[in-house]
């Protein structure tokens, strides 16, 4: 019979070979790109690999005995690592040695250790600055003749309306106007994209009137709405009667265009979009509802995310970039507010934007 390696009986029914296990672990955690380390109970590190001296600037096996302070060189890192025993996941990014832009993953283990996951961010944060650089500049570029068009496409317009031409030039134009408004409309929301991931965006703090704001917000859209057929109501308190919100009115108003021309966009001639405001529980709730196409289901949890846009067979308007839920969403909690949807495919959507009362603060 051929000899066995030592084997230690698990937890399991199993024995398992754990000096042979370690050290395959061992290897493969060498070959590893990651950093990885092991945090005893008493907060030192007793193992680590290659990767992690060379990423944290050490000596090879230099870092076991090491506290976390004399590994990392940031008191964050203590903090990850303390809430990781105590059961919470934590994750922190931090800057290391010779340029390196490093995030730290902290997870507990079963008997007070922590495991402790490094990894490069540098390249990444690199390429995402190149991308942010690339939209800021092409869509400063893009605006002011965007801009342009749409104006002189507008003032014709009003120009033909008072002449004797067939109506297909007047549909040409204002399909071309249109069209503008929907470039428009990209660029823009591409601006405000580069703005929140370089976190360039400041909040101008003020008391804001729900109901001003509503109003200022809906006849932004007003001829839009006209063009596609549909009717915007309000009905909200008059100005005094309900508490004001602490917010930058601009960005809030952005959040409200966002989302009626959604609604906007996805109903139908002949219906109409609802915005609603009143106090719950220290909140100012603001709700647009449509009776549009709807939003399925299993797509509901994904409407926010950036550049995700709703199956294009379903909606009969596909332009958009799929920035303006995620922008409204990145507004709403830049307030410490929420934003959510409740909808029914077919029968329309009521998106619901919470945000604390100034009395509530």
């Amino acid at each position: 019979m051929t000899a066995q390696p030592p084997t230690e009986l698990g937890s399991g029914a199993y024995p398992r070979r754990v000096p042979d296990e370690i050290d395959q672990l061992a290897r493969l955690a060498d070959q590893l790109v990651l950093g990885v380390l092991h945090v005893g109970p008493s907060l030192l590190v007793d193992r680590a690999n290659l990767a992690a001296h060379v990423l944290l600037g050490k000596r090879p096996s230099s870092l076991p005995g090491r506290s976390i302070m004399e590994a990392f060189l940031d008191h964050h890192a203590e903090e990850a690592v303390l809430a990781a025993r105590s059961g919470t996941s934590a994750s922190l990014e931090f800057d290391g040695p010779e340029g390196r832009q490093l995030v730290l993953r902290a997870r507990g283990g079963s008997a007070g250790d922590v495991w402790l996951i490094v990894e490069d961010v540098t390249e990444l944060r690199r390429l995402q600055r190149i991308r942010a650089e690339f939209i800021d500049n092409l869509s400063h570029e893009l605006r002011t003749p965007l801009t342009t068009v749409r104006l002189v496409t507008e003032r014709l317009l009003d120009e033909l309306a008072d002449l004797d031409v067939p109506a297909r030039i007047r549909e040409r134009v204002a399909t071309i106007d249109i069209e503008t408004g929907h470039l428009v409309q990209m660029v823009n929301e591409l601006l405000d994209l580069s703005k929140i991931e370089q976190a360039t965006t400041t909040l101008h703090l003020e008391d804001v009137e729900v109901a001003p704001l509503v109003i200022g917000s809906m006849a932004r859209l007003r001829t839009f709405a006209e063009r596609q057929g549909v009717e915007l109501r309000a009905i909200v308190p008059p100005p005094g009667k309900l508490p004001p919100v602490l917010g930058d009115a601009e960005r809030l108003g952005q959040l409200l265009v966002n989302l009626l021309h959604n609604a906007v966009k996805f109903s139908a001639a002949g219906e109409d979009v609802t915005v609603g405001a009143r106090l719950v529980d220290g909140e100012v709730l603001i709700t647009l509802a449509d009776h549009g196409v709807g939003i399925p289901s299993a797509e509901q949890a994904r409407i926010f995310e950036r550049f995700y846009k709703v199956d294009r067979a379903r909606n009969r308007s596909p332009g958009g970039t799929g920035l303006g839920l995620a922008i409204a969403r990145h507004i709403a909690e830049a307030h410490g507010g929420r934003i959510w949807v409740e909808s029914e495919e077919g029968k329309g959507s009521t998106f619901t934007v919470a945000l604390p009362a100034v009395a509530a603060v």
